[in-house]
């Protein structure tokens, strides 16, 4: 056979494999959220955001879908993760911190795992590390809280860096922190069903911040929830709350007062980290603004 020939035939067998490479780079989690869409209210995630350069992940745990993540892959932090509420059984877990293997390695499990020392490098190209944190004066804040999870396993797998975005600790341990049990006190007191959850963070309206020049810092988080399902009767000042509702929370204190103001009487630990309340249509309005998305979280109003 002549060299010609020959190459015609590896180009050929080459180019029909490429499109099978490319499937692998990341394994099943950048496909759809097919294995987890009971997370998402009416099984449908939030419609009109633009995937590119996203990853999605169903974020598997000891062989069982816990929760999903819209993860961005240049930015080492997810955009969104999905859950259903579920008061926790027991306390906050002492666990260790976990990668997702998926987006490192391109046959890799499909299970979140423990980091190990020392961090492989196509971990460290894919995703983020525990040592980005380190000396950042940042936490690493939850998106689907620990404790709004029942189960001890379910409570485990919330420790995975692709579940966290950088967040001062004057939002984690103060006005976010008591979001999050104020949510918890509405599921239980009024809503008589599942109460679905969706909570991400939203990047600064020009230039990017970085912490080790490898995680993007978000300037608010934000939460919406969608309870279809609640108690008749509710109390006139709890109305308003269902069967939506949502937040933005500030994550930089010096901010503008464009999104939410700011309470000059809060103690000086928590200033500048308030949380404004409002209307799931408000939430979308501004991250629709601030993304250039048409954004839709819950499919039909959660109606």
């Amino acid at each position: 056979m002549s060299q010609r020939k020959m190459l015609q035939i590896s180009t050929a067998a080459l180019l029909l494999v490429l499109p099978w490479l490319g499937r692998l780079v990341f394994g099943e989690v950048n496909e759809d959220f097919s294995h987890c869409l009971d997370f998402f209210y009416d099984k449908t995630p939030p419609q009109g955001i633009d995937t590119a350069g996203y990853q999605m992940i169903c974020q598997r745990y000891k062989n069982q879908y816990r929760f999903a993540s819209l993860y961005h892959h240049e930015h080492r932090i997810p955009l969104y993760s999905s859950y259903i509420l579920s008061p926790a059984d027991g306390k906050r877990p002492n666990t260790s911190w976990m990668y997702e293997p998926q987006l490192a390695f391109s046959r890799a499990s499909s299970e979140m795992e423990p980091f190990i020392t020392p961090v492989d490098q196509n971990v460290i190209e894919s995703q983020a590390i525990l040592q980005d944190f380190k000396n950042s004066n940042f936490t690493k804040g939850h998106l689907n809280p620990s404790m709004h999870q029942k189960t001890k396993e379910d409570r485990e797998a919330t420790f995975s860096l692709t579940n966290i975005v950088p967040q001062r600790a004057g939002s984690n341990s103060g006005p976010w922190s008591r979001l999050e049990d104020e949510m918890l006190r509405k599921f239980k007191a009024f809503c008589e069903g599942q109460m679905y959850v969706i909570t991400g963070a939203m990047p600064y309206k020009s230039g990017v911040r970085w912490i080790n020049n490898r995680v993007s810092v978000p300037e608010y988080m934000w939460s919406a929830y969608c309870c279809p399902s609640y108690k008749p009767n509710l109390p006139e000042s709890i109305q308003s709350s269902f069967p939506t509702y949502a937040a933005v929370g500030r994550n930089d204190r010096h901010s503008g007062e464009e999104i939410v103001p700011i309470n000059v009487k809060a103690r000086a630990s928590v200033r500048g980290y308030d949380v404004r309340r409002m209307t799931l249509e408000s939430l979308e309005g501004i991250l629709r603004q601030r993304l250039g998305m048409p954004i839709t979280l819950f499919n039909g109003q959660c109606q």
